[in-house]
């Protein structure tokens, strides 16, 4: 097998790994060939032990499914647990820094995992306990599935919690999955307020089946981490504020202050912090983490639990 066509098999086996189905035409144009040189790549990868299913006829194409066995010279059935585990321990957050990687790197894996090993992970996952993060856990199978709707482009039904506890229910058209913190927020568009908006999934309750293939939209103009950071400044908490900071806006932002919210100049010498959140209590004890100085112009609610949070840190220093 030359150079050339080896390379062309990784490519292909890497592009069925990205979507759940393939059209035979749209492969040959993406790796440069013919309808009967995929056909002959595709009968290369089954003798290797990928299970790829093809279907026939008009608008026919491939399918990465799941095997009876992994792939030879991959993982062994213990190492395929061990690392299906670990993405799931990493993408909730056990590692900082590589959620993301870690949900596409699980989808990816539970494509081909056989079934008896997948109840092995599942089995791991139901009686290991996590050591307490301080935030709300996030199911790494519903991120999978999560992850996998918006590869397919298909529509997601789920249950939401709102802020307030009341569920809903909405159908959704996925578009990214994007990790800020501990927390995991889906970006979609929402059929029923025809916009799109922003979801914790730690809230969501996904339905199954999933819905019917719908064409991709074209994503928030702003783009989807600039949206989801205004999404989350300022939509999607019921309190607002607007703070003084006696630092010039530059100074702010070299900081790293205006990851909190909205900055303003204001004069020479202080701008103006616009935040939101989803209690003043929270929003204080945030505030007061600032190594600057500041003084808060609205709410006066803000004001007063700021001045509790005061007299109740004199109170502990003694």
């Amino acid at each position: 097998m030359s150079t050339t066509t080896s390379s062309r098999l990784l490519r292909l086996l890497s592009l069925l790994q990205t979507r759940k189905d393939w059209p035979g035409g749209e492969l040959a144009e993406r790796l440069e060939v013919s309808a009967r040189t995929v056909r002959r790549d595709v009968d290369r990868l089954r003798e290797l032990g990928y299970p790829i299913r093809a279907t026939m006829g008009t608008g026919g194409g491939y399918q990465l499914g799941v095997g009876a066995a992994l792939p030879p010279l991959l993982l062994d059935d213990e190492e395929a647990v061990a690392v299906a585990v670990g993405l799931r321990t990493a993408a909730q957050g056990g590692v900082r820094g590589i959620e993301e990687t870690s949900v596409r790197a699980l989808a990816k894996l539970l494509m081909v995992l056989p079934s008896r090993l997948r109840r092995r992970v599942e089995a791991l996952g139901g009686f290991t306990v996590p050591v307490p993060g301080g935030g709300p856990v996030v199911d790494a199978d519903v991120l999978a599935l999560v992850a996998g709707v918006c590869r397919d482009g298909e529509r997601l039904r789920f249950d939401y919690e709102r802020h307030d506890g009341t569920v809903a229910r909405r159908v959704t058209e996925p578009h990214r999955l994007v990790s800020r913190g501990r927390l995991w927020y889906l970006v979609a568009w929402d059929n029923e307020r025809d916009d799109w908006r922003t979801f914790r999934v730690d809230r969501m309750r996904p339905l199954t089946p999933t819905g019917p293939r719908v064409p991709p939209r074209d994503p928030p103009a702003q783009g989807v981490a600039a949206y989801l950071a205004e999404r989350m400044n300022f939509h999607m908490w019921p309190h607002r504020a607007r703070v003084r900071l006696f630092v010039d806006a530059e100074e702010a932002e070299r900081r790293g202050i205006g990851a909190y919210g909205r900055l303003e100049p204001a004069d020479a010498d202080s701008c103006v912090l616009e935040v939101a959140g989803d209690s003043l209590r929270m929003m204080a004890c945030y505030l007061a983490m600032l190594d600057v100085e500041m003084r808060v112009e609205e709410p006066g609610e803000l004001r007063a639990e700021m001045a509790a949070l005061s007299e109740r840190l004199r109170r502990a220093a003694g």
